[in-house]
């Protein structure tokens, strides 16, 4: 089912619209100076990245290497090289190399096909699953033209469903797939057009073996019994139906690379989830990485960093609660540790939000990287080792709890920093009594009655 032309490919109308890029690879013409580019696919597994390497590798005078990256080394490359300037020089045709899964070359490897890709000796067409501008070295990048792949809609997949029921190199029409049968397919694929197509192929396998069951089952019954005028249960399209379908495919498999992109798309998503109040969402990313078997030491960190990033001192409650269910996940382990940890997602994200405390430090931390320091002043310094008094170390200093309310009339800052605020409380939560007792500090230490 594999399409033969731009025209079958589904799904990625950006890419394949007259005049695109992509239709200008195809079509042009197979000459040394002025043939096609070479092209990196980006997209996830299963959306048309090879399908694409063998249309571009169908133009006339081309001819087609297929290597993995996994198995492939630089003496492997260099003999495609080899092979495609004979190809050139003694038959005029131009080589496409169709290179899955570069992200997994080391550097040493992608430089190897610098000069051929350069030179035109070779059409390169690498595909990838991973962003490539952190996997792919930048100068075979800028020699490359980029076209990125998006997931297959729920219709694109219906449609290569539709296809693949009819047309005479899938089913060839001898199936019907029910209206159920096919939804199921579409939401067990996730996108994935090779695994639509392998679980309609299965579910077809099912269907059969369960007609002929049926078959052998008649066969066994009265013979004598008057059967006229009923329906040959033997002829016709076999129905493929919804439970032959959850019989091939018990459980949806779920797209998710822990070193790639998708971990962080999904982290992504589940902290601005719980940044945004919506817990819904913050429990459908975790359910994800749960699924996935993404680590829960990793999860676990970031619930910790958003309670103190998202939440601050809006709720303060919120930090302890997160260290807690991180330390319950690591007494108990998985898969129990999901229920300390819904917990804590659910009261994150329906908790107060404040980033005001880390925001106050950055903004420190800003000054203190640009000089604007300044010395301790000499009442705040250590005057407990010998000779500290002679430097005036500790002289003036008030001691806190000597006065009222704990609170005693001094400046802490710096000279240079005198009236400087960092810390300004939002109107959120617990935060927003903070402002009051803020500016009641304050009063206080400028020596004015509270």
């Amino acid at each position: 089912m594999r399409p033969r032309s731009l025209d079958e490919v589904l799904g990625q109308d950006h890419l394949t619209f007259p005049g695109s890029p992509l239709r200008q690879l195809v079509e042009a013409r197979a000459d040394a100076r002025t043939g096609p580019s070479s092209v990196m696919l980006w997209g996830p597994p299963g959306v048309g990245k090879t399908t694409l390497a063998h249309v571009i590798s169908h133009a006339e005078g081309r001819s087609f290497v297929e290597l993995s990256a996994i198995t492939a080394g630089v003496r492997d490359v260099r003999q495609v090289v080899e092979t495609a300037r004979t190809e050139r020089e003694m038959n005029g045709r131009t080589t496409v190399l169709f290179l899955d899964e570069i992200h997994r070359f080391t550097k040493a490897q992608q430089d190897a096909l610098l000069p051929a890709v350069e030179n035109r000796l070779v059409v390169l067409v690498a595909a990838t699953t991973e962003n490539p501008s952190f996997s792919v070295i930048a100068p075979l990048l800028s020699r490359s033209l980029l076209l990125t792949l998006k997931p297959l809609t729920d219709e694109a997949i219906g449609g290569l469903l539709d296809r693949a029921v009819t047309d005479p190199r899938g089913l060839a029409g001898e199936f019907a797939l029910t209206d159920d049968a096919r939804a199921m397919i579409v939401r067990v694929a996730g996108a994935d057009a090779r695994r639509s197509l392998t679980v309609l192929e299965a579910a077809a396998g099912i269907a059969r073996a369960r007609r002929e069951t049926d078959l052998d089952d008649d066969a066994v019954r009265d013979d004598d019994a008057d059967r006229e005028g009923a329906t040959d249960p033997g002829t016709g399209p076999v129905e493929v139906t919804e439970d032959d379908v959850a019989e091939a495919s018990a459980e949806a498999v779920l797209r998710y690379d822990r070193d790639g992109d998708q971990h962080y798309d999904v982290i992504s998503a589940f902290i601005k989830s719980i940044r945004g109040s919506d817990p819904d969402a913050a429990l459908h990313y975790l359910a994800r990485m749960i699924v996935a078997g993404e680590d829960p030491r990793f999860i676990c960190r970031r619930i910790v960093i958003s309670a103190a990033e998202d939440i601050g001192l809006a709720d303060p409650q919120a930090l302890t609660i997160a260290v807690s269910a991180h330390q319950a996940v690591e007494r108990i382990g998985m898969p129990e540790g999901r229920i300390p940890l819904a917990e804590a997602v659910v009261y994150l994200a329906t908790a107060p939000k404040s980033p005001a405390s880390y925001r106050a430090l950055d903004e420190a931390i800003a000054d203190v990287k640009a000089g604007r320091a300044g010395q301790v002043p000499l009442h705040l310094r250590d005057a407990h080792y010998p000779g500290a008094k002679g430097l005036g170390h500790g002289e003036g200093y008030r001691y806190s709890h000597d006065w009222p309310y704990g609170v005693s009339p001094q400046e802490y800052l710096p000279d240079t920093l005198t009236g400087t605020t960092y810390y300004r409380p939002t109107a959120n939560g617990a935060e927003s009594r903070m402002a009051d007792r803020l500016a009641a500090l304050a009063a206080l230490r400028a020596g004015e009655q509270a």
